[in-house]
């Protein structure tokens, strides 16, 4: 029989499979936005939940979550105090042995030491355009206005963004052990920022990111985010340099199989919603494990992995994924 790791590797290789791979993720601490830097115990609070999830559920691999450090704080403080397009041109960006990278390679590191070699393990990077808009004043909108004022100032800034966590990705995985990350974009949720300018603006710095990732050695993961019912353009993304594609399959209304088709045949996460009203939170034995055999009747069991939308609610039992994984054999 296969490793856990070989599992998942043949599957991301559209290899045939003894059966198909599952995984399901959620945050470990009480509030994932804040910094660890004034919250120190989110460090262990995270540390200890991948630990006890490994332990407790055996998971097929793991996506290893960045809470705490989600924003590089001197960066943040020039965001955050952003009146006008202009102010971002006030980034620089970081050494490569800044302590918010080499923070996070330790953390990788921990949890790499501890589980590593059992399971395959990808980081959790958000992309230069969510780093920015989540921490702006108007979040989307005061990017879209931005992006209008003076765009130039904006490629800047998500240049200086890319070559930070361009930086961080090429750590986590050299150094820190990890397979891989996993890159979190999402479309500018405003009708003023199409395609085109998508594709002038945001893309480049995406691209650099999962370019560098690359350049490490890495398996990269891209997950094109539908938190809270956020809808994308899935199409932006289909020549995007990722192994594998994690998209909104529930929020998009767009299947596995179609979402490997406009991705070029790349193996694909997904298939459950990852809201409390989704089956997967819901649902009894027998409704999840039917879901699953849906699902996977319809996507076929080839470079398909069973997961979700997204993040799964903290206070899920972990025998909701093992009945899918279950109903997966």
């Amino acid at each position: 029989m296969s490793t856990k790791k070989d599992l998942v590797f043949n599957a991301f290789n559209n290899k045939a499979t003894e059966r198909v791979p599952v995984g399901f993720w959620f945050h470990y601490t009480k509030n994932e936005i804040l910094s660890a830097y004034d919250n120190p115990e989110m460090r262990d609070e995270n540390i200890k939940g991948h630990k006890n999830f490994v332990k407790s559920f055996k998971p097929d691999f793991v996506k290893l979550m960045s809470d705490g450090y989600f924003f590089e704080p001197n960066a943040s403080k020039i965001i955050k105090s952003a009146k006008k397009a202009s102010d971002l041109y006030a980034l620089k960006p970081i050494a490569k042995n800044d302590k918010w990278i080499s923070d996070q390679v330790s953390l990788v590191k921990t949890l790499t030491k501890s589980f590593g070699e059992e399971v395959a393990t990808f980081y959790n990077v958000f992309a230069p355009s969510s780093t920015l808009k989540f921490q702006l004043t108007g979040g989307d909108k005061k990017l879209a206005s931005f992006i209008k004022e003076d765009k130039d100032a904006v490629i800047y800034a998500l240049s200086v963004l890319a070559q930070d966590i361009s930086s961080l990705a090429d750590a986590v995985i050299t150094k820190g052990k990890a397979d891989g990350i996993y890159l979190s974009v999402q479309n500018i949720q405003d009708i003023s920022v199409g395609p085109d300018l998508y594709a002038e603006v945001i893309s480049p710095a995406e691209v650099s990111v999962l370019t560098a990732a690359n350049a490490a050695g890495g398996t990269n993961i891209l997950h094109i985010c539908g938190y809270e019912g956020a809808r994308n353009n899935l199409s932006i993304y289909k020549n995007y340099p990722a192994k594998v594609i994690n998209f909104a399959s529930v929020v998009e209304g767009v299947s596995l199989s179609e979402g490997k088709k406009i991705f070029g045949g790349k193996a694909v996460i997904g298939g459950f919603a990852n809201t409390k009203k989704g089956i997967l939170y819901t649902g009894t034995k027998e409704e999840v494990q039917a879901e699953t055999k849906k699902i996977l009747k319809k996507a076929g069991k080839t470079g398909i992995i069973l997961g979700a939308d997204c993040t799964v609610p903290k206070d899920i039992t972990f025998d909701r994924f093992e009945w899918v994984r279950e109903a997966a054999k």
